[in-house]
Formats: structure tokens, C-alpha cells, sequence
């Protein structure tokens, strides 16, 4: 955890202008619900104009969607970086070429066979070429378009694609030097975005574009793609259940993803 005893003050008193979560085992509970409490607290503070809420997900913007409907954020950075909205007005995007997306499926496919497992984020839709059930976050992704990946009609944001060795993801990295591959923790699945776009970078877009600093945000987080996140952000907080990593890089350490432990947060910070 950062050093930083002397900040504790500070919370109760800076102005807190975002509240940013990562959703799977984070503000999502294992039932993949949002906690009856944190989205009273969360309504309360965005309806009282306290702080805007916002969500940064690895997931896609529409598959974000499922699971922020009775939240109603009031910015959503998805794809793990490559897509920034806030509104209805999208700030930032980085989609892969067609030329990118063939070199990746085909090397994806050369390294871990023809029916290697793939996904991938549109702005408009998520494709897939396998059972829904095959995914480390199946739940919301029951609306996903099947494909063979011959052609996608809209260039992707990310492409995720399930690796049994990480020698295997290692030769992708090298064979993809326009890409940055990453592995979501305790799965198979790796997701695979343009080269240097990140959570982190996708919230330096969003505060130019808000007239806001990093440090005027409140990051949650629990998985590696959060880590640069909760290091950006003013203060960063870790789930009790968040890897090593992510709780090395945050100020502090609250309860799990199943308690409810963001509401009780969340209640000091705004009585």
C-alpha cells in the first residue's frame, strides 16, 4: 500500500469531483449485482451533485451496459481504455485498423490453434466465436453476436482471446508490436489493446475533456488493468479482495467485493 498517513486528513476535506469503479469484483458482488446500499449511497451523491460516478471496466461499452442500467453513470471509460464517454458525447476512442485485427486473429490463431477461443469489443456490439459459458466473466454476455471472425463489421476496440501458456502470450507480444496484451487474473483469457492505451490513459482524456485533475477522483479496483488506475487517481482504493498488486498501489484497503464495504466508504466520505 502507498505511503501516505498524512493524506488521511485530506479525504474528509478535498472536494471529490469523480467516483471511478471497476465493476466485475469490484462495485459488482459475486452475483454480479450492484449492493442495494452502495447504489443508494452512489444515487444519493451523483442526485445531490456531491460527485459524478463513473465506471472503468475492462469490459465493452454495451456489456457495461447490463450491469450500470438502474446506476445511470455519468461517465463510462470501457475496453480497458480504448473507449471514453461521458454523456452522450464520447471523448475518446482507439479502435484497432482491419489490417491490426487480421494480424492479431491470425497470429492468435497460429499460436493456439484455428479454434482458438476470441472476443472482441465494437462500439456497438461484442462478438464471439465460442459457448458464452467459456468466458471468464460469462454473466452479460448472454447478447453477444456470434462470429467466425471472417469479417466484423465495425473495426474493435479490444480483442480478448484465451491462451493455455503465457509462453504463448509472450509470442503474441512480440509477434504484435502496435498491441499490449494482458492477462485477467486467475483465468486464461487475455485482452489485447493498441499499445499504450490503458485505463489510466483513458482517464487523463476524460479529465481534460471534464476540466478536472486525476487527483480530484476516487479510484476502486481489484485486478491488475487497475493498477496505473488507483496509482493516478488522488486516492485509490483497493477491494480486501483485490490482488497484491493493486492493494501495493492503492492508498488504502477497504472490506470485499461481497460486503458492503464501498457503501460504508462511501457514507464517511459524504454524511
Amino acid at each position: 500500500m502507498r505511503e501516505a498517513p498524512a493524506l488521511l486528513p485530506a479525504w474528509r476535506q478535498h472536494p471529490w469531483r469523480l467516483l471511478l469503479f471497476d465493476l466485475d469484483d469490484t462495485l459488482l458482488r459475486s452475483d454480479k449485482t450492484i449492493p442495494p446500499r452502495t447504489l443508494a449511497a452512489l444515487r444519493r451523491i451523483s442526485g445531490a451533485g456531491s460527485a459524478l460516478v463513473g465506471v472503468s471496466t475492462s469490459r465493452s461499452e454495451v456489456n457495461a451496459e447490463v450491469f450500470t442500467r438502474e446506476l445511470r453513470p455519468n461517465v463510462l471509460i470501457t475496453s480497458a481504455g480504448a473507449h471514453v464517454r461521458a454523456g452522450e458525447r464520447v471523448i475518446f476512442t482507439s479502435p484497432f485498423t482491419s489490417a491490426e485485427t487480421g494480424s492479431i486473429i491470425g497470429k492468435v490463431r497460429e499460436l493456439a490453434g484455428r479454434d482458438a477461443l476470441l472476443d472482441a469489443d465494437t462500439p456497438g456490439a461484442h462478438y464471439r466465436n465460442y459457448p458464452v459459458t467459456e468466458h471468464a466473466f460469462a454473466a452479460g454476455f448472454e447478447d453477444c453476436v456470434e462470429t467466425d471472425f471472417t469479417r466484423l463489421p465495425e473495426d474493435p476496440l479490444m480483442i480478448c482471446a484465451k491462451l493455455e501458456s503465457d509462453s504463448m502470450a509472450q509470442a503474441l507480444r512480440e509477434a504484435l508490436p502496435f498491441a499490449d496484451v494482458g492477462r485477467f487474473v486467475n483465468s486464461r483469457w487475455h485482452k489485447i489493446t493498441k499499445k499504450g492505451v490503458t485505463k489510466a490513459v483513458g482517464i487523463e482524456k476524460l479529465c481534460k475533456a471534464l476540466e478536472i485533475s486525476p487527483g480530484d477522483i476516487i479510484a476502486f479496483g481489484d485486478d491488475l488493468a487497475d493498477v496505473e488506475m488507483l496509482s493516478l487517481a488522488g486516492l485509490g482504493v483497493a477491494m480486501g479482495n483485490a490482488v497484491p498488486e493493486v492493494k501495493a498501489a492503492a492508498d488504502t484497503v477497504i472490506g470485499d467485493n461481497d460486503s458492503d464495504a464501498i457503501a460504508d466508504f462511501l457514507e464517511k466520505l459524504f454524511p
